[in-house]
Protein backbone atom coordinates (compact mmCIF):
# COMPACT_ATOMS: atom_id res chain seq x y z
CA UNK A 1 0.00 0.00 0.00
CA UNK A 2 1.16 3.71 -0.84
CA UNK A 3 1.29 5.86 2.03
CA UNK A 4 2.92 9.24 0.62
CA UNK A 5 4.51 9.81 -2.70
CA UNK A 6 8.06 8.12 -3.10
CA UNK A 7 7.49 5.87 0.04
CA UNK A 8 5.92 2.47 0.08
CA UNK A 9 5.17 -0.30 2.74
CA UNK A 10 5.45 -3.21 2.19
CA UNK A 11 2.97 -6.05 3.52
CA UNK A 12 4.40 -9.59 3.94
CA UNK A 13 2.47 -12.86 4.15
CA UNK A 14 3.21 -16.13 4.37
CA UNK A 15 1.21 -16.68 0.80
CA UNK A 16 3.14 -16.24 -2.46
CA UNK A 17 1.91 -13.77 -5.50
CA UNK A 18 -0.04 -16.93 -7.07
CA UNK A 19 -2.04 -16.87 -3.47
CA UNK A 20 -2.13 -13.73 -3.85
CA UNK A 21 -3.14 -12.77 -7.41
CA UNK A 22 -5.92 -15.82 -6.80
CA UNK A 23 -7.35 -13.89 -3.45
CA UNK A 24 -7.27 -10.71 -5.38
CA UNK A 25 -9.47 -12.25 -8.02
CA UNK A 26 -11.98 -13.84 -5.55
CA UNK A 27 -12.01 -10.33 -4.12
CA UNK A 28 -13.33 -9.16 -7.62
CA UNK A 29 -15.93 -11.34 -7.87
CA UNK A 30 -17.51 -11.26 -4.52
CA UNK A 31 -17.16 -7.66 -4.54
CA UNK A 32 -18.40 -6.81 -8.70
CA UNK A 33 -22.21 -5.19 -8.79
CA UNK A 34 -24.31 -8.54 -8.89
CA UNK A 35 -26.51 -7.36 -11.94
CA UNK A 36 -23.67 -6.41 -14.61
CA UNK A 37 -21.54 -8.49 -16.35
CA UNK A 38 -17.99 -8.21 -15.53
CA UNK A 39 -14.89 -9.34 -17.51
CA UNK A 40 -11.65 -10.60 -15.67
CA UNK A 41 -8.21 -11.52 -16.36
CA UNK A 42 -6.06 -13.40 -13.67
CA UNK A 43 -2.60 -13.89 -14.47
CA UNK A 44 -0.14 -16.08 -13.12
CA UNK A 45 3.64 -15.44 -13.26
CA UNK A 46 4.56 -19.00 -11.58
CA UNK A 47 5.79 -21.04 -13.90
CA UNK A 48 8.34 -17.89 -14.71
CA UNK A 49 12.22 -18.52 -14.24
CA UNK A 50 13.53 -19.44 -11.47
CA UNK A 51 10.77 -21.67 -10.68
CA UNK A 52 10.47 -21.36 -7.28
CA UNK A 53 7.42 -23.29 -5.92
CA UNK A 54 6.37 -22.94 -2.51
CA UNK A 55 7.02 -25.67 0.51
CA UNK A 56 3.61 -27.48 0.10
CA UNK A 57 4.06 -27.86 -4.52
CA UNK A 58 7.74 -28.67 -3.98
CA UNK A 59 7.33 -31.34 -1.43
CA UNK A 60 4.68 -32.63 -3.80
CA UNK A 61 7.34 -33.32 -6.20
CA UNK A 62 10.71 -33.93 -4.91
CA UNK A 63 12.27 -36.99 -5.70
CA UNK A 64 9.10 -37.63 -8.38
CA UNK A 65 10.82 -39.07 -11.79
CA UNK A 66 10.34 -37.16 -14.34
CA UNK A 67 10.06 -38.70 -17.63
CA UNK A 68 12.70 -37.28 -20.24
CA UNK A 69 11.40 -36.40 -23.72
CA UNK A 70 12.99 -38.41 -26.32
CA UNK A 71 14.92 -34.96 -27.77
CA UNK A 72 16.64 -33.99 -24.55
CA UNK A 73 19.72 -35.25 -25.89
CA UNK A 74 19.62 -33.61 -29.34
CA UNK A 75 22.53 -33.23 -31.63
CA UNK A 76 21.14 -30.75 -33.58
CA UNK A 77 22.13 -32.74 -36.96
CA UNK A 78 20.69 -30.69 -40.18
CA UNK A 79 19.54 -27.68 -38.36
CA UNK A 80 20.95 -24.25 -38.77
CA UNK A 81 23.43 -22.52 -36.21
CA UNK A 82 21.13 -20.87 -34.52
CA UNK A 83 20.27 -23.88 -32.23
CA UNK A 84 23.83 -24.49 -31.33
CA UNK A 85 24.01 -20.78 -30.42
CA UNK A 86 21.47 -20.64 -28.29
CA UNK A 87 22.11 -20.24 -24.23
CA UNK A 88 18.78 -21.95 -22.91
CA UNK A 89 20.10 -25.53 -23.05
CA UNK A 90 19.66 -27.38 -19.79
CA UNK A 91 23.07 -29.04 -19.85
CA UNK A 92 25.20 -25.91 -20.18
CA UNK A 93 22.42 -22.90 -19.28
CA UNK A 94 20.67 -23.95 -15.93
CA UNK A 95 22.64 -21.88 -13.52
CA UNK A 96 23.09 -22.69 -9.50
CA UNK A 97 20.01 -20.22 -9.24
CA UNK A 98 18.02 -22.33 -11.02
CA UNK A 99 19.06 -26.17 -9.61
CA UNK A 100 18.33 -24.43 -5.68
CA UNK A 101 21.93 -24.84 -5.09
CA UNK A 102 22.88 -23.43 -2.00
CA UNK A 103 26.45 -21.33 -1.72
CA UNK A 104 29.10 -21.05 0.46
CA UNK A 105 28.47 -19.28 3.75
CA UNK A 106 30.51 -15.99 4.85
CA UNK A 107 29.70 -14.65 0.84
CA UNK A 108 28.63 -11.00 0.40
CA UNK A 109 25.77 -9.95 -1.28
CA UNK A 110 27.37 -9.78 -4.41
CA UNK A 111 29.48 -12.65 -4.32
CA UNK A 112 26.38 -14.43 -3.81
CA UNK A 113 24.60 -13.30 -6.59
CA UNK A 114 27.83 -14.35 -8.48
CA UNK A 115 28.26 -17.43 -7.34
CA UNK A 116 24.40 -18.33 -8.37
CA UNK A 117 24.42 -17.04 -11.67
CA UNK A 118 27.32 -19.48 -12.57
CA UNK A 119 26.11 -22.83 -14.78
CA UNK A 120 28.00 -25.51 -13.25
CA UNK A 121 29.45 -28.35 -15.53
CA UNK A 122 30.29 -29.97 -12.38
CA UNK A 123 28.24 -30.81 -8.92
CA UNK A 124 28.94 -32.37 -6.08
CA UNK A 125 24.98 -33.70 -4.19
CA UNK A 126 24.00 -36.27 -2.02
CA UNK A 127 22.32 -39.24 -4.04
CA UNK A 128 20.87 -42.18 -1.82
CA UNK A 129 23.15 -41.24 0.95
CA UNK A 130 26.06 -40.98 -1.02
CA UNK A 131 27.51 -38.18 -1.72
CA UNK A 132 28.57 -38.07 -5.50
CA UNK A 133 29.90 -35.96 -8.22
CA UNK A 134 28.47 -35.44 -11.29
CA UNK A 135 29.43 -34.27 -14.85
CA UNK A 136 28.55 -34.76 -18.06
CA UNK A 137 25.17 -37.43 -19.18
CA UNK A 138 24.92 -37.84 -15.92
CA UNK A 139 24.59 -34.26 -14.42
CA UNK A 140 22.34 -33.62 -18.11
CA UNK A 141 19.56 -36.33 -16.30
CA UNK A 142 20.41 -34.49 -12.65
CA UNK A 143 19.61 -30.90 -14.07
CA UNK A 144 16.51 -32.05 -16.34
CA UNK A 145 14.88 -34.09 -12.77
CA UNK A 146 15.88 -30.85 -10.85
CA UNK A 147 14.39 -28.49 -13.89
CA UNK A 148 10.94 -30.24 -14.02
CA UNK A 149 10.49 -30.84 -10.05
CA UNK A 150 10.59 -26.92 -9.74
CA UNK A 151 8.41 -26.34 -12.82
CA UNK A 152 6.02 -28.82 -12.36
CA UNK A 153 5.51 -27.67 -9.01
CA UNK A 154 5.06 -24.68 -9.91
CA UNK A 155 2.25 -25.22 -12.58
CA UNK A 156 0.13 -27.45 -9.72
CA UNK A 157 0.53 -24.08 -7.66
CA UNK A 158 -1.44 -22.36 -10.45
CA UNK A 159 -3.75 -25.15 -11.96
CA UNK A 160 -5.09 -25.28 -8.02
CA UNK A 161 -5.56 -21.48 -8.09
CA UNK A 162 -7.90 -22.00 -11.11
CA UNK A 163 -9.46 -24.81 -9.48
CA UNK A 164 -10.55 -21.87 -6.51
CA UNK A 165 -11.65 -20.01 -9.16
CA UNK A 166 -14.25 -22.85 -10.67
CA UNK A 167 -15.16 -23.67 -7.11
CA UNK A 168 -16.24 -20.23 -6.38
CA UNK A 169 -18.08 -19.68 -9.52
CA UNK A 170 -19.92 -23.49 -8.83
CA UNK A 171 -20.38 -22.35 -5.53
CA UNK A 172 -22.61 -19.10 -6.20
CA UNK A 173 -24.55 -19.75 -9.07
CA UNK A 174 -22.07 -18.30 -11.61
CA UNK A 175 -20.84 -20.88 -13.41
CA UNK A 176 -23.43 -21.75 -15.79
CA UNK A 177 -23.90 -17.88 -17.53
CA UNK A 178 -20.02 -17.38 -17.74
CA UNK A 179 -16.96 -18.19 -20.62
CA UNK A 180 -13.85 -19.37 -18.69
CA UNK A 181 -10.88 -19.52 -20.77
CA UNK A 182 -7.57 -20.99 -19.63
CA UNK A 183 -4.45 -20.29 -21.91
CA UNK A 184 -0.49 -18.79 -21.47
CA UNK A 185 1.30 -16.63 -23.95
CA UNK A 186 3.31 -19.19 -25.38
CA UNK A 187 4.78 -22.52 -25.10
CA UNK A 188 7.76 -23.66 -23.10
CA UNK A 189 10.77 -26.38 -24.04
CA UNK A 190 11.09 -28.67 -21.51
CA UNK A 191 14.11 -30.52 -21.67
CA UNK A 192 12.80 -30.84 -25.71
CA UNK A 193 15.63 -30.40 -27.91
CA UNK A 194 17.95 -29.75 -25.00
CA UNK A 195 16.12 -27.19 -24.22
CA UNK A 196 14.53 -24.68 -21.49
CA UNK A 197 12.37 -21.03 -22.09
CA UNK A 198 10.64 -20.88 -25.56
CA UNK A 199 11.54 -18.30 -28.08
CA UNK A 200 12.39 -20.53 -30.90
CA UNK A 201 9.54 -21.24 -33.43
CA UNK A 202 9.88 -25.04 -32.70
CA UNK A 203 6.17 -26.61 -31.36
CA UNK A 204 7.08 -27.05 -28.01
CA UNK A 205 7.48 -23.01 -28.09
CA UNK A 206 4.93 -21.82 -30.08
CA UNK A 207 1.74 -24.74 -29.24
CA UNK A 208 -0.25 -22.54 -26.44
CA UNK A 209 -2.63 -24.23 -23.74
CA UNK A 210 -6.17 -23.24 -24.52
CA UNK A 211 -9.08 -24.96 -22.77
CA UNK A 212 -12.28 -23.06 -22.48
CA UNK A 213 -15.63 -23.86 -20.73
CA UNK A 214 -18.98 -22.39 -21.64
CA UNK A 215 -22.19 -24.54 -20.63
CA UNK A 216 -24.59 -25.00 -22.84
CA UNK A 217 -22.95 -23.71 -25.86
CA UNK A 218 -19.07 -26.16 -26.17
CA UNK A 219 -19.68 -29.62 -25.39
CA UNK A 220 -17.96 -31.09 -22.27
CA UNK A 221 -14.44 -32.96 -24.06
CA UNK A 222 -15.02 -31.45 -27.85
CA UNK A 223 -11.54 -30.08 -29.65
CA UNK A 224 -11.60 -28.09 -32.57
CA UNK A 225 -8.31 -29.14 -35.17
CA UNK A 226 -8.86 -25.23 -36.72
CA UNK A 227 -5.64 -22.79 -36.21
CA UNK A 228 -6.04 -20.24 -33.51
CA UNK A 229 -3.59 -17.63 -32.36
CA UNK A 230 -2.98 -15.57 -29.98
CA UNK A 231 -4.18 -11.79 -31.98
CA UNK A 232 -7.63 -14.11 -31.97
CA UNK A 233 -8.21 -13.44 -28.28
CA UNK A 234 -9.15 -9.89 -28.16
CA UNK A 235 -11.50 -9.95 -30.96
CA UNK A 236 -12.94 -13.45 -29.45
CA UNK A 237 -13.50 -11.47 -25.92
CA UNK A 238 -15.32 -8.69 -28.34
CA UNK A 239 -17.40 -10.68 -29.84
CA UNK A 240 -18.47 -12.56 -26.39
CA UNK A 241 -19.18 -9.05 -24.88
CA UNK A 242 -21.36 -8.44 -27.40
CA UNK A 243 -18.83 -5.49 -29.45
CA UNK A 244 -17.94 -5.77 -33.07
CA UNK A 245 -13.49 -5.68 -33.51
CA UNK A 246 -12.34 -2.72 -35.21
CA UNK A 247 -11.34 -3.02 -38.91
CA UNK A 248 -7.87 -2.82 -37.79
CA UNK A 249 -7.67 -5.52 -35.15
CA UNK A 250 -5.97 -8.44 -36.21
CA UNK A 251 -7.37 -11.68 -35.03
CA UNK A 252 -10.39 -13.74 -36.42
CA UNK A 253 -13.13 -14.19 -33.21
CA UNK A 254 -13.26 -17.81 -32.29
CA UNK A 255 -16.59 -17.82 -31.23
CA UNK A 256 -17.19 -20.02 -34.24
CA UNK A 257 -15.10 -22.44 -33.46
CA UNK A 258 -16.71 -22.46 -29.59
CA UNK A 259 -19.81 -23.61 -31.18
CA UNK A 260 -18.63 -26.44 -33.40
CA UNK A 261 -18.55 -24.52 -36.65
CA UNK A 262 -15.16 -24.14 -38.79
CA UNK A 263 -15.56 -20.77 -41.35
CA UNK A 264 -14.76 -21.89 -45.06
CA UNK A 265 -12.45 -19.15 -45.27
CA UNK A 266 -10.46 -20.41 -41.65
CA UNK A 267 -6.74 -19.83 -41.50
CA UNK A 268 -4.77 -22.64 -42.75
CA UNK A 269 -1.16 -20.72 -42.44
CA UNK A 270 0.08 -18.60 -39.65
CA UNK A 271 3.33 -15.91 -39.40
CA UNK A 272 5.57 -15.66 -36.59
CA UNK A 273 8.22 -13.64 -36.06
CA UNK A 274 11.07 -13.51 -32.96
CA UNK A 275 13.20 -9.97 -32.63
CA UNK A 276 15.49 -10.37 -29.69
CA UNK A 277 18.68 -11.13 -31.08
CA UNK A 278 20.99 -11.71 -28.82
CA UNK A 279 18.82 -11.13 -26.25
CA UNK A 280 18.64 -13.16 -22.71
CA UNK A 281 19.72 -16.60 -24.36
CA UNK A 282 21.11 -15.33 -28.02
CA UNK A 283 18.10 -16.44 -29.42
CA UNK A 284 18.97 -15.61 -33.02
CA UNK A 285 16.32 -13.40 -34.80
CA UNK A 286 13.95 -15.20 -37.09
CA UNK A 287 10.46 -15.13 -38.74
CA UNK A 288 8.40 -18.48 -40.33
CA UNK A 289 5.35 -19.93 -41.44
CA UNK A 290 3.64 -22.77 -39.93
CA UNK A 291 0.41 -24.59 -42.09
CA UNK A 292 -1.57 -27.43 -40.68
CA UNK A 293 1.43 -29.88 -42.12
CA UNK A 294 4.28 -28.14 -42.72
CA UNK A 295 6.53 -25.70 -41.19
CA UNK A 296 9.37 -22.82 -42.89
CA UNK A 297 11.42 -20.96 -40.51
CA UNK A 298 14.25 -17.98 -41.79
CA UNK A 299 16.63 -16.73 -39.39
CA UNK A 300 17.28 -13.89 -41.91
CA UNK A 301 20.57 -11.82 -40.38
CA UNK A 302 22.35 -14.99 -41.56
CA UNK A 303 20.38 -16.57 -44.65
CA UNK A 304 19.98 -19.28 -42.94
CA UNK A 305 16.76 -21.59 -43.34
CA UNK A 306 15.01 -25.10 -41.48
CA UNK A 307 11.70 -26.61 -42.98
CA UNK A 308 10.19 -29.31 -41.96
CA UNK A 309 7.32 -31.86 -42.89
CA UNK A 310 5.39 -31.83 -39.53
CA UNK A 311 3.69 -35.01 -40.31
CA UNK A 312 6.52 -36.99 -41.19
CA UNK A 313 8.73 -35.32 -38.29
CA UNK A 314 6.54 -34.22 -35.87
CA UNK A 315 9.50 -33.65 -33.72
CA UNK A 316 11.46 -31.30 -35.68
CA UNK A 317 14.77 -33.27 -36.25
CA UNK A 318 15.64 -33.30 -39.87
CA UNK A 319 15.40 -30.12 -41.70
CA UNK A 320 14.68 -30.24 -45.33
CA UNK A 321 15.01 -27.24 -46.82
CA UNK A 322 18.80 -27.89 -48.25
CA UNK A 323 17.49 -31.06 -49.76
CA UNK A 324 17.12 -30.69 -53.91
CA UNK A 325 14.03 -32.92 -53.35
CA UNK A 326 11.99 -30.14 -51.21
CA UNK A 327 13.14 -27.15 -53.49
CA UNK A 328 9.81 -26.90 -55.11
CA UNK A 329 7.76 -27.19 -51.82
CA UNK A 330 10.47 -24.77 -50.08
CA UNK A 331 9.56 -21.74 -52.66
CA UNK A 332 5.59 -22.50 -52.42
CA UNK A 333 6.30 -21.85 -48.68
CA UNK A 334 8.64 -18.80 -49.02
CA UNK A 335 5.95 -17.67 -51.55
CA UNK A 336 3.18 -17.80 -48.34
CA UNK A 337 5.07 -16.51 -45.64
CA UNK A 338 5.82 -13.45 -47.49
CA UNK A 339 2.37 -12.91 -48.14
CA UNK A 340 1.28 -12.98 -44.46
CA UNK A 341 4.12 -10.59 -43.75
CA UNK A 342 2.79 -8.52 -45.92
CA UNK A 343 -1.00 -9.10 -45.18
CA UNK A 344 0.58 -8.42 -40.78
CA UNK A 345 2.18 -4.81 -42.61
CA UNK A 346 5.59 -6.46 -41.26
CA UNK A 347 7.80 -4.24 -43.48
CA UNK A 348 10.59 -4.90 -41.00
CA UNK A 349 10.34 -1.89 -39.31
CA UNK A 350 11.26 -3.45 -36.23
CA UNK A 351 13.91 -5.37 -37.34
CA UNK A 352 16.92 -2.96 -36.23
CA UNK A 353 15.66 -1.22 -33.34
CA UNK A 354 12.63 -2.53 -31.01
CA UNK A 355 10.72 0.10 -29.19
CA UNK A 356 11.41 1.30 -26.09
CA UNK A 357 10.45 -1.09 -23.35
CA UNK A 358 7.76 1.37 -21.82
CA UNK A 359 6.25 1.67 -25.65
CA UNK A 360 6.26 5.08 -25.45
CA UNK A 361 7.67 5.60 -28.79
CA UNK A 362 8.79 4.45 -31.99
CA UNK A 363 11.94 3.86 -33.11
CA UNK A 364 13.95 5.71 -35.03
CA UNK A 365 14.11 4.57 -38.51
CA UNK A 366 17.01 1.95 -39.64
CA UNK A 367 18.15 0.38 -42.81
CA UNK A 368 16.06 -2.32 -43.70
CA UNK A 369 17.36 -6.03 -44.06
CA UNK A 370 16.98 -7.89 -46.70
CA UNK A 371 13.95 -10.11 -46.39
Amino acid sequence: MVTDPGRFDVIVTDNLFGDIITDLALDFLRNRPPDKPFFLMCHHKAPHRPWEPDEKHRAQFAGKFIPEPATLRDDYTTRTDAIRECRQKVLEDLTRRDLKLEPPAGLSVAERNKWLDVAPMEIETVINGQTRKLAGEELRAWKYQRYLQDYLACIQSVDDSVGRLLAWLDQNGAATNTVVIYTSDQGFFLGDHGLYDKRFMYEESIRMPFLVRWPGVIKPGSTQAAMAINPDFAPTFMELAGQRPPPDMQGRSLVPLFKGSRPADWRTSWYYRYYHDPGNHNTRAHYGLRTETQKLICFWKTDQWEMYDLVQDPAELHNLYYDPAHKKQAERLKAELYRLKKEVKDDDQYAVQQPPHDVSGVPAAKPKPKP
